[in-house]
């Protein structure tokens, strides 16, 4: 009789369990690691909004209006003859979960105030519900 080779089901059986626990020790801290990240993309495009918020100021005299909002940064705006964009690459993104940014200008805390609620789309919070503001150590 000739002898086959390949593995048994005890053998199979014992990798499923070896990889099932290593992703039980590993796949927490991963999942962890996803919403520092998030916050971290919203605080980098809140930056670079800032940025593109200060050349419209430069070209125009001015921020743009809560009403006008972040779409003048890559639409001219009618009777704006001094603009000179668009300011922004792309088209506006929507925050890291999924909702818009708030734009008010004036703002309670400086010439603009730009937010994202965070996880639960409400206004404070701690940890991953924390806003992200545009007024506060942004580049951190």
């Amino acid at each position: 009789m000739r002898r086959q080779k390949g593995f048994t089901l005890v053998e199979i059986l014992v990798v499923i369990i070896i990889i099932g626990l290593l992703a039980a020790l590993v796949g927490p801290r991963l999942f962890g690691k996803v919403s520092t990240a998030k916050q971290k993309a919203a605080k980098a495009q809140i930056e670079l909004f800032g940025t593109a918020l200060d050349t419209f100021r430069l070209d125009t005299g001015r921020y743009p209006t809560t009403e006008e909002g972040l779409k003048v940064l890559r639409e001219k705006p009618s009777g704006l003859e001094k603009w000179e964009g668009p300011y922004l690459p792309k088209e506006i993104p929507l925050d890291p979960w999924g909702r818009p940014y708030i734009y008010k200008s004036p703002g309670e805390h400086y010439d603009y105030d730009l937010v994202s609620y965070g996880l639960d789309g409400a206004e404070g919070g701690e940890g991953e519900n924390q806003d992200i503001v545009s007024w506060k150590d942004v580049g951190k």
